[in-house]
């Protein structure tokens, strides 16, 4: 991780986020079709970052619903988990775990309006919660593979295999059927649920090619340059919608001692999930990411269902089995795409290879 610094030069004058988007930036030998990053890390590594980035959420998950309960004020949260980023980066950083790269002001530029996009992400999340129900988002947020695949497609020029764009249909059908329930929403809440759909595959697919791309920062250094960026932006944001001065006057002397220890686990278990996010992003793909995402979900439930008695219809169970099915086959898929791109000769897209 230490090495980036060391091997990058920023002295161009080329558009960095034309790097960053454009993937005529990187030709490749006519004979040899490129093989994208996550093609190139081992299955036993990437199974590895999954498994914790799993764990991760799962843990963060339980410790909400039995150690921080209800917490009502989603932008303090959000600056709470970029806050804790922030400040375990930097003793990363200060232990030499990795080291910061030298970036030119368009550079650093990206990032900023990559932190943007983090926080109007977030925004219009919120937002459109109070105008759908729950089941309806997140039978939206269940498309965002379909997003991927476009985004990738249209975008990138990535092709994928028929039987991959078939695996992604269970894991999409299955969630819809997961969280099956009263679907309500206004017509600006549709559009504002669509919008952060989009929103959400934008800043998965911006995280990876950032990690990836032309800047190929570390997931630290790119979680240290953004997370003070997104924690300035939430507070500011907390004051705007009022939430600080509601959050003062529920507490007129403060936090008490059980708040704060609560508060303070949750914000290293997201400190903990952020690393795992960025860093699986990096080694998986973004699409596989938003497939997470969904199995996510169905997790959620089963969690739901096996330590707080969450009851269930017939509909959902086989939305989950739908799910999980999907998402089994979408890896013996994925598995399969990469021994078949790292067997055609010299196909080696953006870096060496590493076997499996």
């Amino acid at each position: 991780m230490a090495s980036h610094g060391a091997r990058k030069e920023k002295g161009d004058d080329r558009d960095i986020e034309a790097q960053l988007l454009d993937p005529r930036q990187y030709p490749q030998p006519p004979a040899s079709p490129r093989i994208d990053s996550e093609y190139q890390v081992s299955s036993l590594t990437k199974l590895s970052y999954l498994g914790l980035y799993f764990l991760c959420n799962i843990s963060l998950t339980i410790y909400n619903k039995l150690i921080l309960g209800k917490f009502g004020y989603p932008w303090l949260l959000t600056a709470l988990h970029a806050g804790s980023a922030s400040v375990g980066c930097y003793c990363l950083l200060m232990r030499g775990q990795f080291t910061l790269t030298k970036l030119s002001y368009q550079q650093n530029t990206v990032l900023v309006l990559f932190s943007i996009l983090f926080t109007v992400n977030i925004a219009t999340s919120n937002v459109s919660l109070a105008m759908v129900s729950i089941p309806f988002h997140q039978i939206m947020r269940s498309t965002c593979p379909v997003f991927a695949v476009l985004i990738y497609r249209l975008r990138y020029k990535r092709v994928y295999s028929s039987e991959t764009y078939l695996s992604l249909i269970p894991v999409v059908l299955g969630v819809g059927l997961a969280t099956y329930g009263d679907y309500y929403f206004t017509t600006t809440g549709f559009v504002l649920t669509l919008l952060g759909v989009i929103l959400a595959v934008i800043k998965t697919v911006a995280t990876n090619r950032i990690m990836t791309g032309a800047l190929a920062l570390s997931p630290l250094e790119t979680l240290l340059r953004m997370s003070p960026l997104a924690f300035a932006q939430a507070v500011v944001c907390a004051i705007l919608s009022g939430e600080l001065s509601e959050f003062r006057r529920n507490n007129p002397e403060g936090p008490s001692r059980m708040m704060l220890f609560a508060l303070a686990g949750n914000g290293l278990l997201a400190f903990l999930l952020n690393v795992s996010s960025f860093s699986t992003n990096k080694v998986a793909g973004a699409l596989t990411m938003t497939v997470c995402g969904n199995i996510k979900q169905c997790l959620t439930v089963l969690l739901g269902i096996a330590l707080f008695g969450v009851k269930v219809g017939f509909l959902n169970g086989l939305g989950m089995a739908i799910a999980l099915g999907g998402a089994a086959w979408y890896s013996m898929v994925e598995l399969r795409s990469k021994g078949a791109k790292k067997a055609s000769p010299g196909g080696i897209g953006s870096g060496p290879q590493v076997k499996s």
